[in-house]
């Protein structure tokens, strides 16, 4: 005879019903079955569990060492079961995003306030890389959803455009290009200039524009990430041409924002794997990307 369910269920009953008749009702048994099996469970445990005493059962310190024992597993057992409805409700995960730099400044935090007031018990990892390694970890399916900035899809997921629009100006408070609503190349003629990484494509895509148009700019200073030359700008070092997201997420008394006359697309896609599990937090997070970036939208200079 081996222990069983059955066996844990009849002496747990025991243990908290007021008389073994009460435990026997709880259990949809008789009382005389419920005897013969906790003696059944005695005689493999080759221990008393219980002694009369006048016409009640007394649990032996054993059975108390026992139930403790049980207890605990029930606890556990309960835990279980609470994260087990609470995945079902998503109100139990863990959620692994990687980005850009740019995106995890500029964006995500608000994104993660939001998301967390409805899922408190949800975990969230931001992970931030720059391409070409940002498509390879997408490639390799260790995250949920990624967030970039370029069209490229990575082998094994799927893209979804979630915003698009252009690379905007930004100069230091008070600086005299603010006389204009709209930016030409012209405006930027002998004007220290932060630039993007020299392998970045918007980067390469404006120094097109500005040797197309013949305008020499003074090139001393770059960064890697827009969030850095932003501050390079508040700080009266030069001006620059970065994407709208960082932008907007600098305080409006550190820098100013003015459209660019030449459109230079900016996109955020969103990639999924198409291998990792389908979760309904993944949509949910996503759409308060979708939600954030609209609010973020209205406040783009046009």
């Amino acid at each position: 005879m081996k222990l069983t369910h059955r066996h844990i269920e009849v002496f747990r009953n025991i243990m908290e019903a007021p008389s073994l008749k009460v435990a026997a009702a709880i259990m949809g048994t008789s009382q005389p079955t419920l005897s013969r099996e906790l003696s059944e469970l005695e005689d493999l445990l080759d221990y008393k569990l219980f002694i009369r005493v006048g016409r009640r059962l007394q649990p032996t310190a054993s059975a108390v060492t026992l139930f403790r024992e049980i207890e605990r597993s029930y606890i556990s057992l309960n835990n279980i079961l609470t994260t087990a409805i609470d995945i079902g409700k998503y109100e139990k995960g863990q959620l692994s995003v990687l980005c850009v730099p740019g995106i995890a400044h500029a964006l995500l935090p608000a994104i993660c306030r939001r998301f967390r007031e409805r899922h408190h018990s949800v975990g969230i990892s931001i992970v931030s890389q720059e391409p070409p390694l940002l498509e390879e970890w997408l490639t390799t399916q260790r995250h949920d959803l990624g967030l970039t900035e370029s069209s490229a899809i990575p082998a094994g997921t799927h893209q979804e455009a979630i915003f698009y629009f252009e690379e905007v100006c930004i100069t230091p408070i008070g600086h005299h290009l603010l006389e204009k609503e709209v930016l030409y190349p012209s405006d930027f003629e002998g004007e220290d200039f932060i630039s993007q990484s020299p392998v970045d494509p918007i980067r390469l895509q404006l120094d097109e524009i500005f040797r197309q148009n013949n305008v020499h700019r003074i090139l001393s200073m770059e960064a890697c990430d827009s969030f850095t030359i932003c501050k390079m700008v508040m700080e009266g070092m030069g001006v620059s041409i970065i994407n709208p997201m960082t932008a907007l997420s600098i305080p409006h008394n550190w820098i100013e924002l003015r459209r660019f006359s030449i459109p230079v697309p900016y996109c955020i896609n969103v990639i999924r794997s198409e291998f990792r599990p389908h979760s309904h937090l993944f949509d949910q997070f996503v759409d308060d990307i979708k939600l954030e970036i609209l609010n973020l939208r209205q406040k783009i200079p046009v």
